[in-house]
């Protein structure tokens, strides 16, 4: 399948109304299509709440982790209250110094990536490279990103038992929060025990809350994205030509890839009450789906949505969710997308796709492309 053509597998489903029934795991969903309906809904949270601990993920992860994710299972007002204690560190990637570490350290893996030809860029390229950001971002040491590496793509569902790896990623978080207590310093970890909610310290649940969602939510949507970037430059080599002829597409294409990837299909709410969600009946405790995808290749929206177009303007999409939830690692999954596509015109990379193998979700009613099992890319200097 060529990268400039992903397939849209909700283009028939929003033919036939706003909303589509599908089953995940027995389970039966109404996943909420088109652009305007999903954004309204991400607004509409005493409608479609996100007060559910293990839920919010499709499918849910009530085997995959003990605890509430924060602040993304909880909805306003007490959303905008744990999201404060997280914003100081989201807010680096605003930063001269933090810009400039990513920019290196991008820069770096190019030039090594370079030196060694023959590069497997999922696992070799796309995930040390989250994974150092992320070193960043928490204040962590650059060595730890060699660990979370180990984990794989995403730290619940690579390998057989996710149950298993779960308890990997708490174990880690639970080392980390003690070490933060007997010696605490700058980096995340220590912020948050000494962070407040209401007056009061957090409790460890929800520390390790905000750690989970940090480590597992930002993780294999950026390893897709930067993947899908790179398959596409070595695919369409006189696209680099175009963001040297014209610098300022680097902005609108950043925000095109992450468009055309999407790499989070949808994501779940609960129903408090009985609803009729655009003449379907969903029952009190009932999930919806708030489909990103289907929202992102709306034709009524977007001119042409299957091609990358990278002067593509406006470019409303809500790959990073709409409303009050909001991703909050959006600055820095930003970043990282418009450094690497500064550095690819800087250096100019002469990328060759030698193999790949899709990332395919595969659900009832529907199978999805999203990013790469396998993208092996030669890389050599130009």
């Amino acid at each position: 399948m060529s990268t400039s053509c992903p397939h849209d597998p909700f283009k028939q489903f929003r033919a036939n109304g706003p909303v589509h029934v599908s089953k995940f795991g027995g389970e039966k969903i109404a996943m909420i299509l088109g652009h305007k309906n999903v954004r309204d809904a991400t607004r509409d949270y005493s409608t479609y709440s996100s007060d559910a601990p293990f839920r919010v993920p499709i499918p849910s992860e009530e085997n995959l982790r003990r605890v509430r994710q924060l602040p993304i299972e909880v909805d306003p007002p007490e959303h905008t209250e744990y999201r404060k204690i997280a914003e100081p560190f989201f807010k680096l990637p605003n930063t001269p110094e933090f810009k400039k570490a990513i920019a290196d350290m991008i820069e770096r893996m190019f030039r090594e990536a370079c030196e060694t030809g023959e590069v497997e860029v999922v696992r070799e390229f796309s995930l040390p490279m989250q994974s150092l950001a992320l070193t960043y971002l928490l204040k962590m040491p650059e060595s730890e990103a060699e660990l979370w590496t180990s984990w794989g793509t995403h730290v619940f569902r690579d390998g057989e038992d996710g149950e298993a790896r779960g308890m990997t990623l708490e174990n880690y978080i639970h080392e980390q929060f003690d070490r933060a207590e007997a010696d605490p310093g700058e980096d995340f970890f220590s912020a948050l025990g000494e962070a407040t909610y209401q007056g009061r310290p957090l409790t460890r649940d929800e520390k390790v809350g905000f750690a989970n969602l940090t480590f597992a939510g930002g993780r294999d949507t950026i390893i897709h994205t930067i993947s899908f970037i790179i398959a596409y430059f070595a695919e369409h080599p006189q696209a680099i030509e175009k963001l040297k002829e014209n610098p300022k597409l680097v902005m609108t294409a950043a925000e095109e890839f992450v468009r055309v990837v999407t790499p989070l299909t949808q994501i779940g709410r609960v129903c408090p009450a009985s609803t009729d969600v655009h003449g379907t009946q969903v029952e009190a405790g009932e999930r919806v789906g708030l489909c990103w995808a289907s929202a992102n290749f709306d034709e009524t929206v977007f001119d042409e949505p299957q091609e990358v177009k990278l002067d593509r303007k406006p470019n409303p999409h809500i790959a990073y969710g709409s409303g009050p939830h909001t991703c909050l690692g959006a600055p820095h999954a930003r970043l990282i997308i418009r450094t690497l596509l500064e550095k690819i015109r800087d250096i100019s990379p002469k990328l060759t796709l030698i193999d790949s193998v899709d990332n395919v979700e595969t659900e009832a009613d529907y199978e999805r492309r999203s990013g790469y099992e396998k993208l092996i890319v030669k890389f050599e200097t130009p």
